[in-house]
């Protein structure tokens, strides 16, 4: 278990649900690095499930300080970093997804903020520190390529991850730093909380695991095992593509 081994990365989001699947694989294959959350005590819970081949650093990719903290800190830490991913965005606190007839334009700007304009600049921040050949991965969604009520904004958010995925490949060319995207299907994570009621939410998996053609959700961990492989040499021809992890939700229909 050592396709990242000496590889340092850091992890947006890497406190909870997807992003803490992605350490946890991480470091089960020899990576070190650091995770970064907004919420203390997950982050401190999670440094600790890690042991010592991670920090934790708290911080909110929406602000621009504290993306600069964050990988100037982990550089100090440990010397460079081989790989990205930017995992950190979803639903928007306070502020629940909606059809067009009820967004504001606050929470327009809100979901754009954390879900396209953090992803755009935590790279950017990023580049300073990272190594001429490394590996970034967008974390983007099935969302981007599948109609859901209410969910325009954050799918077109993640529609727009995805196109960078290609767009900053070949910014980055020169420095052979390759950058892709996982897009989750329906993940069986904490985020569902925040989304429905709790009265609500066996129902409402169940209206998701009917569309998964696999009969299940996804987990974490297994999206940990795909960014392992985009992070590793395994993908080394792998670049400006979308890795589509969704139980054949996107591109199988089945008659029913």
């Amino acid at each position: 278990m050592s396709k990242l081994k000496n590889k340092v990365a850091v992890i947006t989001g890497g406190n909870s649900g997807i992003g803490f699947g992605i350490a946890e694989a991480f470091q089960q294959e020899g990576a070190v690095g650091t995770i970064t959350g907004r919420n203390q005590a997950t982050l401190t819970h999670s440094v600790q499930a890690l042991g010592t081949s991670f920090i934790g650093l708290p911080g909110d990719v929406t602000k621009m300080a504290d993306l600069e903290r964050i990988f100037k800190d982990t550089f100090e830490r440990f010397g460079k970093i081989d790989a990205l991913v930017v995992n950190a965005g979803g639903v928007v606190d306070g502020t629940p997804m909606g059809a067009i007839m009820d967004v504001t334009e606050g929470s327009y700007d809100g979901y754009m903020d954390l879900n396209l304009k953090s992803a755009y600049f935590t790279v950017q921040k990023a580049l300073p520190y990272l190594n001429e050949g490394a590996s970034i991965i967008l974390i983007g969604s099935s969302a981007a390529h599948r109609a859901a009520p209410g969910m325009a904004i954050y799918a077109a958010a993640k529609a727009a991850v995805i196109s960078l995925a290609k767009g900053l490949s070949l910014d980055l060319l020169a420095r052979k730093i390759r950058v892709n995207a996982l897009s989750p299907g329906s993940i069986d994570t904490p985020a569902f909380d925040k989304m429905v009621p709790q009265e609500q939410l066996a129902q409402v998996k169940q209206v998701w695991i009917d569309l998964i053609p696999v009969g299940r959700m996804g987990l974490p961990s297994e999206m940990g095992k795909a960014a392992v492989f985009l992070a590793s040499d395994d993908s080394s021809f792998v670049v400006g593509t979308e890795l589509l992890a969704d139980g054949g939700m996107t591109n199988i229909s089945l008659m029913k």
